[in-house]
């Protein structure tokens, strides 16, 4: 039987949780991310990252496309205090602008950004419709859609293997954030049903790994 969805906080904004979440290991996960977005081909100059975090996976973007500029937003104000400093210490605060702003509720015009991501946003939103959406509003006309998340395992035993697996040296506070959050995410089946919704092919959405599903789609004019 499927776990059922058990929902974490929206925001993690304690300095705890920033601190934790930024020294944990996230960088082959994010290369992978970023390489497997470059190699959807082009993708233009402006992209937006929804739920940047400490501003890792724009760092390491602009490392790796040298011809792109980040807008990277998120809501919880202690992540951006350590995003500016990772920002800084890179040498790239004139490519990443950093901004406390709520997915749900974009400030931005329709078609504003040749490409939207997100890695690891919509676990944390109770209906994660609305910030698929708003995604969606802001791209532009055959921009590129490239979205990354947990994937709710079936049982608890998945769970515990998960969390041992990928966050076994990590410490304790580190490991239940994990199980968290592995528990608060889709199935492949919820998110291929919200591509649908939003008018995308179901098939848009694969499971990348045996934790992730990975949403990648093209926005066109209808």
């Amino acid at each position: 039987m499927q776990l059922e969805r058990v929902l974490e906080p929206e925001v993690m904004d304690t300095k705890e949780e920033a601190c934790d979440y930024d020294t944990m290991d996230h960088s082959t996960v994010n290369r992978a991310f970023v390489e497997d977005f470059l190699s959807l081909g082009k993708i233009g100059e402006t992209v937006l990252d929804l739920g940047a975090g400490t501003a890792q996976i724009p760092i390491e973007l602009c490392r790796q496309y040298e011809d792109c500029r980040v807008m990277a937003v998120d809501l919880s104000i202690e992540m951006l205090e350590l995003a500016r400093y990772n920002v800084e210490v890179a040498g790239l605060i004139e490519r990443i602008g950093l901004d406390h702003l709520d997915a749900k509720q974009l400030p931005f015009q329709d078609d504003s950004f040749h490409a939207v991501i997100s890695n690891s946003i919509v676990h944390h939103i109770p209906n994660p419709l609305d910030v698929l959406k708003e995604a969606v509003r802001v791209t532009a006309v055959g921009g590129i859609l490239f979205f990354r998340d947990l994937m709710r395992p079936h049982h608890d035993d998945q769970v515990a293997f998960l969390v041992e697996t990928y966050a076994g040296s990590e410490n304790s506070h580190q490991k239940q954030m994990f199980d968290d959050s592995l528990r608060a995410a889709l199935t492949l089946e919820e998110m291929q049903e919200l591509a649908q919704m939003m008018g995308f092919d179901p098939a848009s959405v694969q499971a990348t790994s045996d934790r992730h599903w990975t949403w990648s789609g093209i926005k066109n004019s209808n």
